[in-house]
């Protein structure tokens, strides 16, 4: 069954206009308004109809709501009551394999659930793989490739919507709310109401701007595709600003964990003599927490190249360098709809850095272009809920506080994963929020709610750590195994063992296979373009 996208204008909806009684969202007019009825199977609704459109739109037949405009509408699963409706919040590496790996599992004809998948953005992306858009490597459509054509095959239906509100009603109740049959609703902005049996919280984090004075107005953070494309469209604007100048281009990295450093390695690579690129980080090492392999890679290829290393230093405020108008239009030109007012115009900026330790001086650094890479927010504690904040138990992080079997604590229908959950080891230590931990969450939640459906034993959480990789270029990486303790592949080896591994993990065999087949041809190219050029230079030289 082919999946399909749908907006909010065209999906199929119930009239909910006889709800009369109690709130569901806190900050809307009574029209949200809804008592147990509205929870209950479609033969027990009073009032509520469906009535369908003679128009037609690519995504199928347009079901319109009777009544009042004003009332929200429902979204009338396909099956409503007859299979379990499973509700995945966010298409990142915890939603969309999630989704996938419900897909996969063998299913009792009647208790295959109906899933659908929310996400504000119409692309899935491949995070680790972000900085291969800026060095050249990859395209867009290998690391983002589009929701719609990752679930073509599957019978997940695909919602491109933010998610406003959650409302959830398990927790008054072992099985959920045994009044209703629904274990709760998802508000969406659009309007949209859509009950679900089983949720699953996979929202993600966003960057942590609003850090000291400036950074929200002068920092690019570098998390999503949208951040990727921004930053290399200013860089190159910078790039053309610069060209056949003796002044180099300057850029400055905030923090030198992963993030950091990729980001260091890969400009300095790119802008080459062209650009100066300095890393900032409050402690006196980069990667604090890599394998020594890691970072003793990583100092070599950084040693090598234009990077200063700020160490021991936390930004205390940037600001604008003072400077004309006519030096900011000068800038901006070649920037198709630039906006002048933007306070995020590729200009010179200025750094005042504090000491983090005693020895050390304070310093002021100008920069062109602010990267920054410290701190994430959970976006769960954004969501509204009933007359309170979100009636989930949320750590200081904002992250769903969970059980080993990765169901939300007080919510047994609720399971969270990823950024949005907090889960610790053995130990007690919080789980990190990296990709590789989403991955092996999403297979885990997969499972369990196949088992939570089936009346099985669920399964205990356990992180298997595999190792850590990072890029350092094109054609340089660090990969340390945990299988083989002080082995770390490096250069161009460390640079395929990362590719491979993750073309491995890329989302479904057909994307894999395409992004194979585009990564081989363009290996293929630069080789006999690297031959040519040998051939070329031994022939001169004759």
């Amino acid at each position: 069954m082919a999946s399909t996208i749908y907006p909010a204008a065209t999906l199929p909806l119930v009239n909910c206009g006889q709800f009369r009684r109690g709130k569901l969202f806190t900050k809307h007019s009574r029209k949200y308004s809804t008592n147990s009825r509205l929870f209950s199977s479609p033969a027990g609704r009073r009032g509520l109809h469906i009535v369908a459109s003679g128009t037609a739109t690519q995504y199928g037949s347009v079901m319109e709501v009777s009544g009042r405009e004003s009332e929200p509408p429902i979204y009338a699963w396909p099956d409503n009551n007859k299979r379990p409706r499973v509700c995945i919040l966010g298409g990142g590496f915890g939603g969309l394999y999630t989704a996938l790996r419900l897909e996969s599992l063998t299913w009792p004809d009647d208790k295959k659930p109906q899933v659908v998948l929310i996400d504000q953005s119409e692309r899935f992306v491949f995070k680790p793989l972000l900085y291969e858009l800026l060095s050249g490597e990859v395209d867009e459509w290998e690391i983002a490739p589009r929701f719609s054509d990752l679930l073509a095959n599957t019978a997940v239906k695909f919602f491109k919507d933010r998610v406003k509100s959650l409302h959830p009603r398990d927790h008054l109740g072992t099985n959920g709310d045994t009044v209703s049959g629904s274990a709760g609703v998802v508000h969406l902005e659009s309007g949209l109401l859509l009950e679900y049996d089983w949720l699953v919280i996979a929202l993600g984090a966003e960057a942590k701007l609003d850090v000291v004075p400036g950074s929200m107005e002068y920092a690019y953070p570098f998390s999503t595709l949208e951040d990727a494309l921004r930053v290399n469209e200013k860089l190159t604007a910078l790039e053309r600003k610069y060209f056949g100048k003796d002044s180099p281009i300057r850029v400055t990295v905030v923090g030198c964990g992963y993030s950091g450093v990729e980001l260091a390695a890969t400009i300095s690579e790119r802008l080459q003599a062209r650009g100066l690129v300095q890393a900032i980080n409050v402690q006196k090492t980069i990667l604090p927490n890599a394998p020594p392999g890691n970072r003793e890679s990583a100092l070599k290829v950084i040693s090598s190249r234009n990077v200063q290393l700020l160490l021991g230093y936390f930004v205390r405020c940037i600001r604008r360098e003072e400077g004309d108008i006519e030096t900011l239009q000068e800038l901006t030109n070649g920037e198709a709809g630039h906006d002048l007012t933007d306070a995020r115009n590729p200009e010179r900026l200025v750094l005042e850095l504090e000491p983090a330790e005693r020895g050390l001086k304070r310093q002021t650094v100008e920069a062109d272009l602010v990267l920054w890479t410290v701190g994430s927010k959970s976006l769960l504690p954004q969501l509204e809920t009933v007359n309170q904040q979100i009636d989930l138990s949320l750590n200081s992080r904002g992250q769903a506080e969970t059980d080993e079997t990765l169901r939300v604590k007080g919510h047994p229908r609720i399971f969270a994963l990823g950024d949005s959950s907090a889960l610790r080891d053995r130990r007690g230590k919080l789980l990190p929020d990296t990709a590789q931990v989403a991955f092996q969450q999403a297979d885990f939640t997969g499972w369990n709610l196949w088992a939570a459906i089936n009346d099985r034993p669920l399964l205990p959480f356990r992180f298997q750590n595999l190792g850590e990789m990072m890029t350092l270029g094109r054609y340089d990486a660090a990969v340390s195994p945990s299988f083989i303790e002080g082995l770390t592949l490096d250069g161009p080896i460390g640079h395929t063992a990362r590719k491979v591994a993750y073309l491995i993990r890329l989302p479904t065999d057909e994307h894999r296979l395409k992004v194979g087949i585009s990564w081989l041809t363009k290996s293929a190219v630069e080789s006999a373009a690297f031959v040519q050029n040998t051939l070329n230079e031994v022939l001169s030289g004759s």
